[in-house]
């Protein structure tokens, strides 16, 4: 293969590595002429160059076992790229383990700089998470283990995102669902269509967002307890957070230790590399100033 045809084909991958939903355009084409083919999406370079590559190999001047050659070759060294470099970050941070742990408030600020990167909505899951399995002890409570971050309710019989049970009980008696945009009387309505549906019987319906929460849905998010013996609230998910730090202070940085644990396991589909690295960049920096 020609260095040419090498860098194509390294550049082509990489970019799709970081923007996976145009593989799914790509499988609608069935046109043999592919240069005359215009694919809407970003960024447009990507398309241009992939519809390069296939043309390349529809005139004869690559094999399709030299294009999967080489595409499996830059996803391996690009893989081992990213794992380096989380791995250096993480060696900085553990060298920092000795100095001044984080404020309460210091870690709100972090997690707040955290949940304002792209593609974050998994995030708000581990905070709940982590808040949970970090005061357990204290508690008397636990989360269940968490479904995959595109699990539907209705797949998994869940009841929301983060589930706690009794530690010394598997029934659910709060259940979490996590917003990324204002909640509405409407996602109200369909929680509690999905808890009439539901054998379990809970105590705390909670909606955590990242947006701002309007009187007049929090009005109606008490009202239920009336109606149904079931508290549901909409709470804002930083000031959970911070409430939560400052509640149980002593153990802050068993929650951060915690975050960072979950964050680091979830898979690629759930939270991209580029969003573990992040993190650990923000706290290394957070603790190194602290």
């Amino acid at each position: 293969m020609s260095s040419l045809l090498r860098n194509l084909c390294s550049n082509t991958i990489c970019h799709a590595i970081r923007q996976p939903r145009f593989l799914l355009q790509l499988c609608r084409i069935s046109a043999p002429r592919y240069l005359d083919l215009t694919i809407v999406g970003r960024p447009k370079e990507l398309y241009k160059k992939t519809l390069e590559l296939l043309d390349t190999v529809y005139q004869g001047r690559l094999s399709p076992q030299d294009l999967l050659a080489e595409s499996l070759r830059v996803l391996l060294v690009y893989k081992k790229e990213k794992d380096a470099s989380l791995a250096n970050l993480m060696q900085r941070l553990q060298r920092t383990r000795d100095l001044l742990p984080l404020s309460s408030e210091g870690i709100v600020t972090l997690i707040e700089q955290h949940l304002k990167s792209p593609n974050a909505s998994r995030l708000p899951v581990l905070v709940i998470a982590a808040a949970y399995i970090s005061a357990s002890e204290y508690l008397r409570e636990r989360p269940r283990p968490l479904h995959a971050h595109n699990a539907a309710d209705l797949q998994t019989g869940a009841l929301g995102d983060v589930e706690i049970t009794l530690v010394s009980d598997d029934a659910v008696v709060t259940s979490y669902e996590m917003k990324t945009k204002r909640v509405t009387r409407l996602d109200i309505d369909n929680a509690l269509q999905k808890l009439g549906r539901s054998s379990l019987s809970i105590d705390n319906y909670i909606f955590i967002t990242t947006d701002a929460i309007t009187d007049e849905v929090q009005d109606y998010a008490r009202s239920i307890y009336q109606q149904m013996g079931i508290e549901v609230v909409v709470l804002d998910c930083l000031s959970f957070l911070r409430h939560f730090l400052h509640l149980f202070h002593r153990i802050r940085m068993r929650f951060l230790d915690e975050y960072q644990r979950l964050l680091l396991m979830e898979p690629e589909s759930a939270v991209r590399q580029e969003l573990k690295q992040v993190f650990v960049a923000l706290r290394l920096a957070a603790q190194s100033s602290e």
